[in-house]
């Protein structure tokens, strides 16, 4: 057993300490707000998230996970301290690094001399140098252990990951952080740690260009009159190529994909390359959202001033109550700026969510699917929860004015929605 301490509890944060509170070890978690610290020590998670709450429940009953404020609590007997702080996108698209480096300022006072310190957190590439100048402490290893965690399958992720990564120039504290992850059957790649971060930038950066690669690919078998779905099964035959994110959408999104191809432009811009391959990538991304709004304006005959639009999912993606940096906002946007009225329902988005994101008075939120389409002259599927799915395309019709939908996820049953006399409009299809 190793103690541990976890500075800042969001999806990383969070994750990592039930993960390892599970594998045996004794951790502490430190976030800065006091309402949070409370609401986690009761066993309430402020967020949407698979089995965490399980995970959470077990760790507190057993002793193995604790909760409290200020990073100096967590840290001050540990023998491995992560730094899961949030790194923003500064408006350059560089990642800024002002809470790494408070939260390492914050601790080096009392962090023992013999501790390891690790940057679990998506960090620029050598930040682990950074790190380091700002302990100004012999001794103290710094530890770059990227995570590869997916919002909505997080615990999962964790303990059955594809690969564990380890930045360091100690092989002993690389030695050590391994043996956290002891009774997790995966890969452990050792290198140091500008390596171990650009494998981060990197793997991002391929599944943000499958995902355009997928979209551009939809939009030719428009235009050719192909089956979108058997092309991409086609390719995911393909043992070189392989089927997972390859799904047309309506553009790809998250905290972590808009935030890491960028900062990985600028990185490559710092040391003098013209990264235009995964500017394309980015470029693709954007034409994909205008491609699904003018889907939304053919789909109404041209205009969509004071027209009543209807709009299912909210989310990124489905399984997780996360607006940040969503391909839904981003297409709601830009409609709303050509005046239609727009309503909308998600099963994890409440009118708080709505505040916080900034939509007051931009979109009005139904409390179920089917009053969404109430007066809709069309309706737009943005996020691919099962129940859209499962609803009857005759009893939406009876909502709406029109019989008009543009399923931004295909997750519709095409079939079905155009025998209930639908204009069906899907991506690559």
């Amino acid at each position: 057993m190793t103690k541990v301490a976890i500075v800042g509890t969001g999806y990383v944060g969070l994750t990592t300490g039930a993960c390892l509170a599970h594998l045996g070890h004794e951790v502490v978690c430190a976030d800065v707000n006091e309402e949070k610290v409370a609401l986690l020590s009761r066993g309430e998670i402020p967020f949407l998230e698979d089995e965490l709450d399980d995970l959470v429940a077990e760790g507190t009953s057993t002793g193995r996970l604790r909760f409290v404020v200020g990073a100096k609590a967590a840290v001050v007997e540990c023998e491995v301290a992560f730094l899961c702080v949030p790194t923003p996108q500064n408006p350059d698209g560089s990642a800024d690094l002002t809470f790494i480096e408070k939260a390492a300022r914050d601790i080096v006072d009392v962090l023992p001399s013999k501790a390891i310190l690790v940057n679990k957190s998506t960090v620029p590439i050598g930040t682990a140098r950074v790190v380091e100048e700002v302990l100004e402490r012999i001794g103290v290893p710094v530890v770059s252990n990227p995570e590869f965690l997916r919002e909505g399958s997080a615990v999962q992720d964790f303990l059955h990951p594809d690969r564990i990564v380890i930045g360091t120039n100690d092989p002993v504290a690389g030695a050590v952080v391994a043996a956290l992850y002891e009774g997790v059957l995966a890969p452990v790649v050792v290198t140091d740690p500008v390596s171990s971060e650009t494998i981060k930038y990197a793997a991002n950066a391929f599944l943000a260009t499958r995902l355009s690669f997928v979209n551009a690919i939809a939009a030719v078998c428009e235009g050719v009159g192909a089956n979108v779905d058997d092309v991409i099964m086609g390719l995911g035959y393909d043992s070189r190529i392989g089927s997972d994110y390859l799904r047309p959408g309506p553009g790809w999104g998250g905290s972590c994909l808009p935030k890491d191809t960028n900062a990985l432009v600028r990185i490559a811009e710092d040391v003098g390359y013209d990264f235009r391959f995964l500017k394309g990538v980015i470029e693709v991304n954007e034409e994909q959202f205008s491609r699904v709004v003018a889907k939304v304006r053919r789909a109404v005959g041209g205009e969509l001033e004071g027209r009543e639009v209807a709009i299912w999912g909210l989310t990124f993606k489905a399984g997780t109550d996360d607006l940040r940096d969503s391909p839904a906002l981003e297409i709601l946007s830009r409609l709303v700026s050509e005046g239609p009225k727009i309503r909308a329902y998600d099963p994890t988005v409440g009118t708080n969510t709505l505040h916080s994101a900034g939509l007051d008075g931009l979109v009005e939120l139904s409390p179920d699917s089917m009053s969404a389409c109430d007066g809709a002259a069309v309706l737009i599927v943005l996020t691919d929860w099962d129940e859209f799915g499962d609803l009857d395309p005759l009893a939406v019709a009876a909502r709406m004015t029109s019989r008009a939908v543009v399923d931004g996820r295909n997750t519709l049953d095409k079939i079905s929605w155009q025998r209930a006399g639908f204009d069906y409009q899907g991506i690559g299809c």
